[in-house]
């Protein structure tokens, strides 16, 4: 049975703060065996206070470490007049509060939205998306990130940046201490070998976690704002000729993450060959099957 609107955001809600719990689990889970190898119970004390800052930080902080992450700056009224109006109308349209705005220097066209809640919401574009896309065009791309707020998607997804991100980091960390710091002095070839076996394995899964934190977000959101910024505009053409005109673009941003790349409207690192291989691998639905969903066409 489909979901409703409302319960697509409560649920958004729930899958925050498990997606918090499974990290607090891992960062302790993995202090829990590092201090049980180095007999040193404040290993663990360490690890179960650093997962209770990051999981804060990502709540609280979490936007501006994205914003950080793809060199956003503030976008002014003047500096950027349509990108400006268009966001304030649709805001009031939707009923919620005008969204601080962003812009991207990058030529290539792009978008997202991100922030904890309506209060605390930002939208960045790139000056590609800005200077490429008509005005109903715009205002289906700003619709689309608009519902993405109103769905409470950008908290979710955000929080996914800074906890994959932190896995990473982690993994870094186990895999160095397993070069440098030996364990065991007197066992170092046997306990210090093991060690490094399991450091390196953290090491490597962990991009793969990463990623899979990532489409976990599910690609579902991506459908459901079109269909939200369509309704909000009334006119899905714009929101489908401005996708066509972002996957079409065919280069990646020039600074571009795995961290991020599941915020944005369309693949920053350009389309991908092979349908088999987009519905596998990348955060984002083909273009083909959103425009599809949102002209109506079999």
């Amino acid at each position: 049975m489909a979901l409703t609107l409302y319960q697509e955001r409560s649920r958004n809600v729930w899958r925050t703060a498990l997606l918090m719990t499974v990290f607090l689990a891992i960062v302790v889970g993995i202090g829990y065996f590092v201090s049980y190898y180095y007999q040193s119970p404040g290993i663990l004390y360490v690890a179960v206070v650093f997962a209770v800052f990051m999981n804060v930080y990502s709540y609280w902080f979490s936007d501006r470490q994205v914003l950080s992450m793809t060199n956003a700056r503030p976008a002014s009224r003047e500096e950027f007049f349509d990108f400006y109006t268009v966001t304030e109308n649709l805001a009031i349209t939707a009923g919620i509060q005008m969204p601080k705005l962003y812009v991207i220097d990058d030529p290539a066209p792009n978008a997202f939205a991100t922030g904890r809640n309506e209060k605390h919401a930002v939208v960045a574009a790139t000056t590609g998306l800005l200077s490429m896309m008509t005005r109903p065009e715009l205002e289906g791309v700003i619709a689309h990130e608009l519902s993405h707020i109103r769905n409470r998607d950008m908290l979710l997804m955000t929080v996914a940046v800074v906890l994959a991100g932190f896995i990473a980091i982690i993994a870094d960390i186990f895999l160095r201490v397993s070069f440098w710091g030996g364990g065991s002095r007197d066992d170092n070839s046997k306990g210090g070998g093991l060690l490094l076996i399991l450091g390196i394995v953290a090491l490597v899964l962990a991009p793969i976690a990463a990623q899979l934190i990532q489409l976990a977000i599910s690609r579902r959101r991506e459908f459901l704002a079109d269909a939200s910024g369509a309704l909000l505009t009334r006119y899905p053409e714009g929101l489908a000729t401005a996708l066509e005109k972002i996957s079409g673009y065919g280069r990646p941003m020039l600074k571009v993450s795995h961290a991020t790349s599941h915020l944005f409207i369309g693949d920053p690192y350009g389309p991908k060959a092979g349908d088999w291989i987009n519905r596998l691998f990348s955060t984002h639905p083909p273009t083909a099957d959103r425009v599809k969903a949102l002209l109506g066409r079999s």
